[in-house]
């Protein structure tokens, strides 16, 4: 049951996946050896937004995440204050390369999650989806907001 829901899911990210994989604000794409997907995002661009995150929700779709986005690279530090679902987070570099994978994020965990240096986007996701999927560190992420002069995956 458990294979049959796992497939059933790969299968339907990459679907979507393969069906546009045109650049929009609202989704992100993901390849590595592991395969493509796709996620539907909202985008937290501003210190508003960002400081509050998916705070105070108590469900995420699977094909969906928050993409947090900053204008130059610089150390990113998440914690899962008042955030009541387990998430995945994504460092993400301004190339578009995962430089490092948090799994499963607790809720409402007030410790520091350092991504690292030289970081301009994060990626959240549903808790234990990454490393369902097989997503690994040195994955890339396409979205508008990398530069195509620097993207390893431009749009």
């Amino acid at each position: 049951m458990i294979r049959t829901t796992l497939a059933a899911l790969v299968w339907l990210l990459c679907a979507q996946a393969a069906v546009s994989q045109e650049c929009a604000p609202d989704a992100v794409y993901l390849k590595g050896d592991w395969g493509t997907a796709r996620f539907s995002v909202e985008i937290a661009d501003d210190d508003t937004e960002r400081a509050t995150g998916l705070m105070h929700r108590d469900k995420l779709p699977l094909s969906a995440g928050m993409l947090f986005v900053y204008d130059r690279p610089q150390q990113l530090s998440f914690w899962m204050r008042n955030t009541l679902i387990e998430l995945d987070m994504l460092f993400v570099d301004p190339t578009g390369t995962v430089r490092y994978i948090h799994n499963r994020a607790q809720p409402g965990d007030e410790t520091p999650i350092v991504g690292g240096p030289g970081l301009t986007h994060v990626l959240e996701i549903n808790g234990g989806l990454a490393q369902r999927l097989g997503i690994t560190v040195g994955s890339v992420l396409r979205h508008p907001t990398i530069s195509n002069d620097s993207a390893a995956w431009p749009c």
